[in-house]
């Protein structure tokens, strides 16, 4: 691995090796999920997959900007509990004085091949800079579209701590992060952060990996306790019997993320499709919740808009409170009840 761009992370070392070979959740070198998890549906192959992904699809990629609202995240009132989110899976919540900053991905691509998978224009108005002070970075992941190399290291100097899944931390040390600064936890591990906020690691249903080696490290959600709210940081996720095990433990929610987008019929186990995500914030006991994994990044087939249009649809039918601002418009999380434009129309 020393000879590839330093971006790339590094594999696992022997002493990582060594500790989690003695989890329940690690088998022949990977990390596992709790249940069988394919990364292809039952008779799709990768040749195929990769042949349609080349193929051209209708609306993958907006015609007209994203639309974004410009937020100053340095003045925000220090009492305000709020959420702002980045496009995909990025997002900065300020809540009960303390601030987060979720899988930030500003670099305009997510890819390691430079050029490719570019953000959709509009959707990368939000930079390293425009960030403040950060108490704590959660990565849920190390693929390429939560962990982007050159936004960690601009980041950098801004960043108190960095909670992430076993492994993950590893990249961290590798471009030159003290180890005091980071907490890499097991699923059902809890971080005590003092003042009445806990995180706790929880599964998801999914895979990680930067290059050719696969689940050298883990795949997460969080649950975030603060002393007046209660968060579900959902990460990627295919659907499965461990959202309801999170609802029956640690619910219910204030708001849950959950992701919502770059999902296809071929690869249905490692992302939840539009009816999925509907049930998993009813399992979940979700107050409200905010479907993100979109309007940023082309990464499968469907219209860039179906995540948003099709979950919209599905939880008015079902009566869910859904959660679905603007890039950069500020989500109020002492007032979810809030109707929301549905901007992706305006097309």
């Amino acid at each position: 691995m020393m000879g590839l761009n330093k971006k790339y992370g590094r594999l696992p070392d022997n002493t990582r090796k060594a500790l989690f070979n003695k989890l329940s959740n690690y088998k022949d070198g990977q990390f596992q999920n709790l249940i069988p998890t394919p990364a292809l549906a039952e008779g799709a192959s990768m040749t195929k997959v990769l042949w349609n992904f080349l193929s051209k699809h209708p609306d993958t990629a907006p015609v007209q900007p994203i639309p974004f609202v410009d937020t100053d995240l340095k003045q925000l009132h220090p009492g305000e509990n709020v959420l702002v989110w980045f496009g995909h899976s990025s997002y900065f919540i300020q809540v009960d004085g303390r601030k987060f900053l979720i899988d930030p991905v500003f670099s305009g691509n997510a890819s390691p091949i430079r050029g490719s998978v570019k953000a959709f224009p509009g959707s990368n108005r939000y930079q390293a800079p425009d960030m403040p002070d950060i108490d704590v970075l959660f990565i849920s992941h190390d693929h390429w579209d939560h962990l982007d190399y050159t936004t960690i290291e601009q980041l950098k100097p801004k960043i108190g701590k960095v909670i992430c899944g076993l492994g993950v931390a590893q990249h961290f040390e590798y471009w030159g992060w003290v180890q005091d600064k980071l907490i890499e936890k097991n699923w059902f591990d809890s971080v005590d952060l003092g003042s009445g906020f806990k995180v706790t690691l929880t599964p998801a249903r999914h895979f990680s990996g930067r290059l050719f080696n696969r689940n050298i490290s883990l795949w997460s959600s969080f649950v975030l306790q603060t002393p007046s709210k209660k968060l579900f940081l959902g990460g990627d996720s295919g659907y499965g019997p461990h959202f309801k095990d999170i609802g029956e433990q640690f619910g219910p929610f204030d708001l849950a993320l959950l992701e919502c987008g770059q999902y296809n019929e071929k690869w249905p186990y490692i992302h939840s499709l539009p009816d999925e995500v509907v049930k998993e914030a009813e399992e979940l006991k979700a107050k409200h919740f905010m479907p993100v994994h979109n309007s940023k990044f082309k990464l499968a087939q469907h219209p860039w808009y179906e995540p948003l249009q099709q979950t919209a649809a599905m939880a008015a039918a079902s009566h869910q409170s859904i959660t679905t601002p603007k890039i950069g418009e500020k989500v109020d999380l002492d007032h979810l009840d809030k109707v929301w434009e549905k901007w992706w129309e305006q097309r």
